[in-house]
C-alpha cells in the first residue's frame, strides 16, 4: 500500500459540502468517484476540514491509501481528466504510512471574502458577502486581537457538532482592505491549531456587527467570555468563505 498527500482546489457553489452524504452531490463523493475510474479501486479519502454546503477550498489536504501500482504523476492526470470542472487536484506527494489529513494538521488558515459597497457585486456574487454599510476596518482590527491566543471558544459554535473540548488556539485574525477600484474587497483571514463548526462563520459575523457600529469593540472580547453561541453574532453565509492552507 501507497498512501498519498493530494492537495485539492474545489468551487464549493454546487456542492452540498465535503463530506459524502447519500442522494447528495459532495466533493468527497466526487473525488472518490474520478479515483474509481482511472485505477479500479474503491478507496475512502479522508480530509483536513468538513467544509460545509457553498463553502470553497484553495489548498484542501486530502489522504488516500492505495494499491494502484500507477505513477503519482499519472494518477494526478488522470484525476484532473475525470474530475468536474469545480474541482481540481493541484498536487499529489508521497505521504507517511498512516498519514491521517485531519489528525495530523496542525493548523489551518481560512479567508473569509466580503464585498463592502451599497452596490452588489456583480460577478464575485458567488464567492463574498455583501454588506453595503461602511466597515470601520480599524475597529474590527482591534477587536479581532481579543480572539488571538488559546481560548475557550464554545460562544463561536454552532450547534449539531459538538466537541470534547472547545477550546482552540487563534494564531492571527487579519482584516485586510483593496485600494483604489479594489477598495470595496475586504478579507478576513483567520488561522489556528483547529476550528470549531461555523466557527470562522461566527467570528466574521460578530467582528461585521462591530464594523458597522451595530456593536462596541469590546463586544468581540465579551462575547468570547461568555462561552454562550446565543451572545455572539449572527453567522456569516457560507460562500464566501475559504480554506486557504493546511499546515502539517
Amino acid at each position: 500500500m501507497v498512501t498519498y498527500k493530494l492537495t485539492v482546489a474545489y468551487d464549493g457553489t454546487e456542492f452540498c459540502g465535503w463530506q459524502t452524504q447519500p442522494g447528495q452531490r459532495t466533493v468527497q463523493e466526487t473525488v472518490e468517484a474520478a479515483w474509481m475510474a482511472i485505477t479500479g479501486e474503491q478507496v475512502r479519502v479522508t480530509s483536513t476540514s468538513r467544509t460545509d454546503s457553498g463553502v470553497h477550498a484553495r489548498r484542501q489536504a486530502v489522504g488516500v491509501e492505495t494499491a494502484s501500482q500507477l505513477p503519482a504523476a499519472k494518477i494526478l492526470t488522470g484525476l484532473n481528466a475525470k474530475l468536474p470542472e469545480d474541482v481540481l487536484v493541484v498536487s499529489i506527494e508521497n505521504a507517511p504510512t498512516g498519514f491521517h489529513a485531519t489528525y495530523d494538521a496542525i493548523g489551518k488558515r481560512y479567508r473569509y471574502q466580503l464585498h463592502n459597497d451599497r452596490r452588489r457585486p456583480l460577478f464575485d456574487l458567488p464567492y463574498v458577502w455583501h454588506v453595503p454599510q461602511p466597515l470601520d476596518i480599524e475597529a474590527m482590527q482591534r477587536a479581532a486581537q481579543a480572539l488571538v491566543g488559546t481560548h475557550d471558544f464554545a460562544s463561536f459554535q454552532s450547534a449539531g457538532s459538538e466537541r470534547e473540548s472547545t477550546v482552540r488556539t487563534i494564531f492571527s485574525v487579519d482584516i485586510l482592505q483593496g485600494r483604489g477600484e479594489d477598495a470595496a474587497q475586504v478579507w478576513i483571514e483567520v488561522e489556528g491549531n483547529g476550528f470549531l463548526y461555523n466557527m470562522v462563520r461566527i467570528i466574521v459575523g460578530t467582528l461585521v456587527d462591530i464594523g458597522i457600529g451595530r456593536k462596541p469593540e469590546s463586544w468581540a472580547a465579551e462575547v468570547l467570555a461568555a462561552v454562550d453561541r446565543r451572545v455572539a453574532g449572527q453567522t456569516a453565509p457560507p460562500q464566501g468563505l475559504f480554506l486557504l492552507n493546511v499546515n502539517y
